[in-house]
């Protein structure tokens, strides 16, 4: 078998060239893992043992993906000689390179070479639940009252060890009263993991760069193993494992990096889209590779993509092109408000006669979800949401209506439980609420109530940590108002409610034949595609979404979500907007993004 074959003339380049610092810029669709995992097989058969090559990935999901083509592949080699049975399958396993995450190559090695970072090799990995449950631990023995967030503590610490900040070197940023409370916990909170032989996930790559830095012979031991580096989606690295990478390729120098700055949407999580960016910086000899031809969309759609991310100036762009056809123009829904914008998606999905698998629907927040899917539950047609649960089943929700529920029924013991656990002085202030609004002679609307809950329960303090998560909580609670501004007494609504909570998909058979159509934010599509894509709430304000607005390199990173959302679509690609939409309880009318307002005319049709 030659490795080379089924590669086009870009990627073979790509591949073939294997010694030095590498840069492949890949584009979109353009088959940046197939690049990656031929590029390990290659050096295999060019005499590289798989033990002196090593290829990181972010998630578990990519890695086993990546590990079963490079197994594939290996059992090519030499005209298949290795053959299938599971004597030779073993073989081909034992064959094969390390092909993981950077946590669990971390993991790893710190078992055998911990001790010198003080770790045995029987150490515990706290997962985010237990360092959590540490931290409240800590603040209540430090006596930190309830000013500052367990959660804001915890996600300020990760930030800490992503950027390699240690505890004495965070004393020297911590001016604000919020940052020496951090810091307070932060001391306490790495003696603690010491006490108990255990460290976080941050603790695994900041405690791995710890290591090789104070000890260069360890690090020499394993750069000195590993020839060839490999890293997939460069342009999410953060500083931790920026510092790791350079590091684990000192000795030879070998170093492949694959990425697309124009893909870089994950800054809330710690990732520094200028390593890729500086990449040619760092390794001043770097051969660089751009792999613009796409497999995966027809031209129109990615023109319209170009069209979008070509006014980002802060990193290069590359120019997508396919030899697949022109396809159809982009079609641009104008709907009149959010309910006719979900009918729209549920009338194209019944009369294309395709498979449901074919339709997936994106959006900029998680709260958007709620009217898509009341509007595929009254239709009958089965979803499913990707990487999240559904709107009702969302825990803020789910508290809300616990609250609204013990007014309506003050006998409801399970919804009363509920709200006991969020906490006893909120509990006190939900009780005087509840008798303050039993003298009044006046019907509260579900609306008045939820916002009575909220001010009384100072709820939103509770779920709002600052983080990507807990503004979305946040939107959750506001867009539960837009159903119940829709109703005029709180037995209508909890009623409505119920029906929608106990709607299910109609045939289970379809969701076991995987015949759904999909629902999930734009971020939790990056990587997948779709033969129909449809990207809702195209308004200013909403997408790019209205805390980006004022922030220049906030606007590029939205304009980089839009088109990872664009290029997910292989036949059709469906923007839509709303002259008039309700969300977070209040009616509003936005002006139509500039994502849309950015296309050439001759691209897009209006239906």
């Amino acid at each position: 078998m030659n490795i080379l074959t089924n590669l086009d003339t870009y990627q073979a380049k790509a591949v073939e060239e294997t010694d030095g610092p590498i840069l492949i810029l890949a584009g979109a669709g353009s088959g940046k893992t197939r690049v990656l995992t031929h590029k390990i097989a290659y050096l295999m058969e060019n005499g590289i043992k798989g033990e002196n090559i090593l290829a990181v990935t972010f998630t578990n999901k990519a890695a086993n993906e990546m590990k079963e083509r490079v197994s594939r592949l290996i059992e090519g080699l030499d005209g298949g000689s290795l053959g299938k049975s599971e004597k030779h399958s073993s073989e081909v396993s034992a064959m094969l390179p390390f092909v993981g995450t950077y946590h669990s190559f971390c993991a790893k090695l710190l078992r055998v070479e911990g001790k010198f970072v003080g770790l045995s090799s029987g150490y515990l990995i706290f997962d985010s639940d237990d360092s959590l449950t540490l931290i409240k631990r800590i603040m209540k023995l430090l006596n930190i009252g309830t000013r500052f967030k367990p959660t804001s503590i915890a996600n300020a610490i990760s930030s800490a060890k992503g950027e390699l900040v240690t505890v004495s070197a965070y004393s020297n940023i911590s001016q604000t009263p919020f940052g020496s409370t951090v810091l307070q916990v932060y001391e306490k909170y790495q003696k603690e993991l010491a006490a108990q032989n255990a460290c976080d996930f941050d603790d695994l790559l900041m405690q791995t760069v710890k290591l090789f830095e104070m000890y260069p012979n360890i690090l020499s031991k394993y750069s000195g193993k590993y020839r060839y580096v490999l890293v997939d989606e460069y342009q999410d690295v953060n500083t931790s494992q920026y510092k790791l990478t350079k590091q684990l390729a000192s000795a030879y120098g070998n170093l492949t990096v694959v990425g697309d700055a124009s893909q870089a949407i994950y800054s809330f999580r710690g990732a520094d889209f200028r390593n890729i960016l500086n990449f040619e910086q760092d390794f001043p000899s770097a051969k660089v590779f751009n792999l613009e031809k796409n497999y995966r969309s027809t031209q129109n759609i990615l023109d319209v993509a170009n069209s979008i991310i070509s006014r980002n100036s802060s990193h290069p762009v590359l120019k997508l092109w396919t030899e697949n056809d022109e396809g159809e123009k982009v079609s641009i829904f104008n709907a009149s408000n959010e309910i006719d914008e979900a009918n729209f998606i549920v009338d194209r999905v019944i009369s294309s006669g395709l498979t449901y698998s074919s339709f997936a629907v994106l959006y900029r927040t998680n709260a958007q979800s709620r009217t898509v899917e009341e509007a595929l539950l009254h239709a009958n047609i089965p979803y499913r949401i990707y990487g999240g649960i559904r709107f009702y089943e969302r825990k803020e929700v789910k508290d809300i209506l616990a609250y609204l529920r013990v007014i309506e029924n003050p006998k409801d013991r399970v919804s009363a439980a509920r709200i006991e656990k969020l906490g006893k002085r909120r509990l006190e202030k939900f009780k005087e609420l509840v008798k303050k609004i039993g003298k009044i002679e006046k019907v509260h609307r579900p609306i008045e109530l939820i916002d009575d809950i909220l001010n009384a329960t100072q709820y939103l303090l509770l779920i709002d940590d600052g983080s990507e998560q807990g503004l979305q909580r946040v939107e959750n609670v506001k867009e539960l108002k837009s159903v119940a501004s829709e109703f005029e007494n709180l037995s209508t609504f909890l009623e409505n409610v119920a029906l929608m909570e106990g709607k299910v998909s109609p045939d289970k058979s379809f969701e076991a034949a995987g015949q759904f159509v999909t629902l999930m934010t734009i971020h939790a599509a990056k990587g997948l595609e779709f033969d129909i894509v449809f990207v809702i709430g195209m308004e200013e304000g909403l997408f790019p979404h209205a805390r980006s607005m004022l922030d220049p390199q906030q606007i590029e990173e939205e304009r980089r979500l839009a088109y990872v959302a664009m290029t997910r679509a292989r036949q059709k690609l469906y923007l839509s907007y709303a002259s008039r939409r309700l969300y977070f309880g209040s009616l509003s009318a936005n002006m139509v993004s500039r994502f849309v307002t950015d296309i050439p005319e001759e691209l897009i049709s209006s239906v």
